[in-house]
């Protein structure tokens, strides 16, 4: 078979990109080396509850097309994320918001909040930030970074904030009004029925193979007497993998997943995303899937998750976007931008972390500056 594409991944961004062409007449082939599509936005029933697999995803946008267009695949509810916290006996509502000071402080209004703030700012004294917890501290005091933030990020990156580049967090964002809704963006929703379905949408008509390793199959591919021929290839894993390494690792981290099936308990902590900000707590978050769709089955699933450092064979989730890994990429760019016939995207192929509007409207970008 003679091919337009070989699309690697069939996660959001190869998903898009192999639709658009598809309905722009082009033939397309796409492989994944996992046992099902979605990537990580991949969700699967079970106990009659939509579970995500690989952590929770909220959709959220304040692009109207991007909204127009992932509502053509999946019909969406209208969940709010409004995660909240714990440390140690206390619980506290996210984003940083009147209700989380209010909590924390025994206070009522913005002006309270906002006074008590500025003064633990001060007393930090940190003009020129060295490091995460001084721009931590600059920004929000210390109550809020000691209860909320320090805990949190050490678990996420596997460091102490002293030891983490300031720009990780350029800002914190702190409301000054009674409001949980974690983000601002217009439009944002849970798809009904889960994420696998946008992916199976997406991808009708277009062959997939699944289980299928990229360099595996391109070497039987080749060895075929008669092989098939792609003119070109999206490749949306690993960029320093598909180069083997061979200017050096990109560094990631990674998650590890506990989930638990809970029968006879029909709600175990009533929401659906609960953050563990204290460090010797070691998993960062425990997630209660059923309250992404309003659910009342008469038991629950939920998922603790737990960031690990990443090695070759682990899913790099996050990559660690700091100044080595900055130069690095950008040398590994330069490779991807001189190969033949191949086109980068997506998160790994990128080495960036994106929200799955920005992935949508990367391969749609991508799709129409080819077509």
């Amino acid at each position: 078979m003679r091919y337009d594409f070989l699309i690697v991944g069939t996660g959001l961004f190869g998903a898009v990109f192999a639709h658009e062409m598809h309905a722009a007449g082009k033939k397309c082939l796409c492989i994944d080396r996992r046992e099902h599509i979605a990537g990580n936005v991949y969700t699967r029933q079970q106990h009659g509850i939509w579970i995500h697999k690989y952590g929770a995803h909220i959709f959220h946008t304040s692009d109207k097309k991007i909204w127009d267009y992932v509502n053509r695949f999946a019909e969406f509810n209208n969940y709010i994320n409004s995660p909240v916290a714990v440390y140690g006996d206390e619980l506290y509502n996210l984003p940083f918001n009147m209700n989380t000071f209010s909590r924390m402080w025994n206070i009522k209004t913005p002006a309270q909040a906002g006074e008590i703030i500025e003064r633990q700012r001060r007393e930090c004294a940190v003009d020129e930030p060295r490091n995460l917890e001084e721009q931590a501290l600059r920004l929000v005091g210390r109550d809020v970074y000691e209860k909320l933030v320090k805990g949190y990020t050490e678990k996420q990156w596997g460091r102490s904030c002293k030891d983490l580049p300031a720009f990780i967090i350029r800002r914190l964002p702190v409301r000054f009004t009674y409001d949980n809704n974690y983000f601002t963006d217009r439009y944002q929703g849970i798809p009904i029925g889960g994420y696998t379905r946008i992916v199976e949408k997406l991808l009708d008509g277009i062959p997939v193979r699944l289980g299928v390793e990229y360099r595996e199959f391109a070497a039987k591919n080749q060895a075929l007497s008669e092989p098939d021929v792609f003119d070109r290839v999206l490749y949306t894993g690993m960029i320093d993998e598909y180069f083997d390494y061979r200017l050096g690792e990109l560094q990631y981290r990674s998650l590890r997943f506990e989930e638990e099936f809970l029968e006879g308990c029909a709600n175990y902590q009533g929401n659906a995303v609960v953050n563990y900000t204290e460090r010797q707590i070691p998993y960062t978050r425990i997630i209660e899937h059923k309250h992404f769709e309003f659910g009342d089955q008469p038991d629950t699933v939920i998922t603790r998750e737990y960031p690990v450092s990443w090695k070759r064979g682990d899913e790099p989730y996050y990559p660690v976007n700091d100044e080595r890994n900055e130069s690095l990429y950008r040398e590994y760019a330069a490779l991807a931008k001189a190969e033949p016939g191949v086109l980068f995207g997506g998160r790994l192929g990128s080495y960036r972390y994106y929200d799955m509007d920005k992935v949508i409207a990367e391969a749609l970008n991508l799709a129409n500056s080819i077509r």
